[in-house]
Formats: structure tokens, sequence, C-alpha cells
């Protein structure tokens, strides 16, 4: 995989995690930690930066085995948000995705850009026949995201995630090489 991937918005970039991101990076979190905690389970396991440098570690170990990449979402060089491919299944050439954004730069474009240049990569780089997101039913603004970079609904997967205290539904949504590249030929 690209160390820094490009998107279609120039002050946009994808970096993957690095160490040194570690108190920036948990810095976001929790000032976000409101508004993530909605959607992200693991939100409550990041109480220090120590704790995101060790996600930070092993991310790292799992991009070296191409099992995962985690990317800095880096506006301007800030960093605003990350975007990944959380699991890999290389035999079957899938991925699945996931992302978030501080809710001050939502709204902006910025997560669909990088959902879009991430899916590039993962069809070019990593040459992916099928790119999934399984967001919960009720989180709207990702569910856009994944309507705006051409994700197909396949259905709802009942109470797949825990939620700090309840369970939730997931839509499962794809979108196959195929339909990736039709779409950037413009057919």
């Amino acid at each position: 995989m690209t160390p820094e991937i490009k998107t279609e918005i120039p002050s946009l970039k994808l970096r993957l995690v690095r160490e040194e991101d570690a108190e920036e990076l948990f810095l976001r979190n929790d000032q976000n930690r409101g508004h993530l905690r909605q959607w992200m389970p693991w939100l409550d396991e990041t109480k220090s930066a120590s704790d995101t440098l060790n996600f930070i570690r092993r991310s790292l170990v799992a991009a070296t085995a191409g099992t995962q990449y985690h990317y800095a979402l880096l506006l301007d060089g800030e960093l605003i948000g990350v975007v990944a491919f959380n699991e890999i299944n290389k035999m079957d050439r899938c991925a699945t995705i996931g992302y978030w954004l501080a809710k001050s730069k939502m709204g902006k474009g910025y997560m669909t850009a990088a959902v879009k240049a991430l899916m590039d990569e993962g069809f070019q780089q990593l040459e992916l026949n099928r790119i999934q997101a399984r967001v919960a039913t009720a989180n709207y603004p990702s569910q856009a995201v994944c309507d705006r970079v051409g994700l197909k609904k396949e259905g709802v997967l009942r109470q797949a995630e825990w939620l700090y205290d309840h369970y939730v539904d997931l839509t499962m949504n794809c979108v196959l090489r195929s339909e990736w590249m039709a779409r950037l030929e413009g057919k």
C-alpha cells in the first residue's frame, strides 16, 4: 500500500498512521468523544495517548502483514480523522472499510473524498475484488458517505455489533471492482 494517498481535495491527504501521531490522534478522539461514542465501540478503550500509541503499533504490524491499513486523514497537516481497511481477506480479495471524522469537519465532503481515495487504492494497489462497509442503520452521515461513493446496500445484519450496552443493526454496503471500474469509466 502507498504510505500517502492524495484525494480530489488538494489540501486533504491520507497518510499511514505513525507512532508520532499518538498524541494528536488521542487528542482528536478525546475532543470528539461524545460525537464518536454514538457509533464507535472502541472509544471507551482509548483512555490515554499510550492506548492510542498501542493501537498505532498494532496497526503498523497489521500493515506489514497486509491485513489492515489505517490512514490518518490530514487537512493542511492537521489530523482530522481516520480512514482504514480494518480487515483484509487476502484469499477472497475483500476488505472492510471503517472511518471517522472530527465533528467540526463534517459536512464538507472530506470523508467522501477520503473514502473514494482509499477505495481507488484498494482496487488498484491491492487488486481487491470487493470493498464493503458495515454501518449502523441509524448512522445516517456514515450511510450517506456509502451512498455517495457508490456502495450498494446488500442487506441488514441484525444485532451484529455490541455498542457499550446494546446491540445495533448494521447495513452491509458493498461495491465490486467491476462496478467501481465501470463508474470510473463513466459507464
